[in-house]
């Protein structure tokens, strides 16, 4: 089961105009059997936190370091409470661990109080790198790294037969092969869908070629180039409204008609 609590790139944008779609940035929870995985800390995670109670046992895969993907941390209530069990895997980055980097976005003067103050979860930090392979009970999570500025990872969760691939943040180009291999065959792949050509291109207002982000028609191209049962389009641009998001998602369809657009509280079945 895949559920959306976050689906917006670089900043939050609520409002009357992206209700239905959400305003929240990047988060997404994947429960296999009793494994709780969850991609991402951008401010979907407060919403997810809550709903879970005081406390949970998870495995949190950060995809890269980039502030819309970690700004909710602070606000993730399970991390106050010491029945909470919680494993962070990232990418090391520049010298610094996920350890590093978690801790140091919780400093004075930019937040009132620090990670070392205020977490009473049970917490640890793992490295994670391209290649790698992390078994959680009968779940299996790998990682690829994507073109992204500073460095991205894309991860493939494979659960009894059936697999969900995350790749947000992945700028087409010189990895579009071994993205599209690491995608082969998946039952669901979640992709970065933020432009579209013109808007990529500088067509349709200032190029965004080296922003580290796709458009819907690469979206395509990977999906069916992977042969995946199901494209999902994610990390919608904050200045996109729920009908521009729409219109978008119509355009996809013409190609793949099982093509969804992620919305926050949106559940699959995989």
């Amino acid at each position: 089961m895949v559920r959306f609590w976050g689906v917006r790139g670089s900043i939050p944008s609520p409002g009357p105009k992206t209700a239905r779609y959400g305003g929240n940035t990047p988060c997404v929870e994947i429960r296999c059997g009793d494994e709780l995985i969850i991609f991402d800390l951008g401010t979907g995670i407060r919403e997810l936190g809550a709903s879970y109670g005081p406390s949970l046992t998870a495995s949190i895969f950060v995809s890269h370091y980039h502030y819309d993907h970690l700004q909710g941390l602070p606000f993730f209530t399970p991390m106050f409470h010491p029945k909470s069990r919680v494993v962070f895997y990232g990418p090391s980055r520049a010298g610094r661990t996920v350890k590093d980097v978690i801790v140091a976005q919780m400093q004075q003067p930019f937040f009132p109080v620090t990670a070392e103050m205020v977490f009473r979860a049970d917490v640890d930090y793992r490295a994670v790198a391209e290649g790698d392979r992390i078994v959680l009970g009968d779940a299996v999570v790998t990682a690829l790294e994507v073109k992204h500025p500073g460095g991205n990872l894309a991860y493939r969760v494979h659960y009894r037969g059936k697999s969900v691939v995350y790749a947000t943040d992945a700028e087409h180009g010189d990895r579009d092969g071994q993205l599209i291999e690491f995608a082969k065959g998946a039952d669901l792949l979640i992709f970065d869908a933020m432009y579209s050509e013109d808007e990529y291109n500088g067509v349709a207002g200032p190029p965004k070629i080296g922003w580290g982000h796709s458009t819907w028609e690469q979206s395509i191209k990977v999906a069916n180039g992977a042969g995946v049962g199901k494209l999902c389009l994610f990390h919608h641009d904050p200045t996109r409204d729920d009908d521009a998001l729409d219109a978008l998602l119509g355009h996809v369809r013409k190609e793949r008609k099982e093509a969804m657009a992620a919305a926050e509280g949106q559940i699959i079945k995989v």
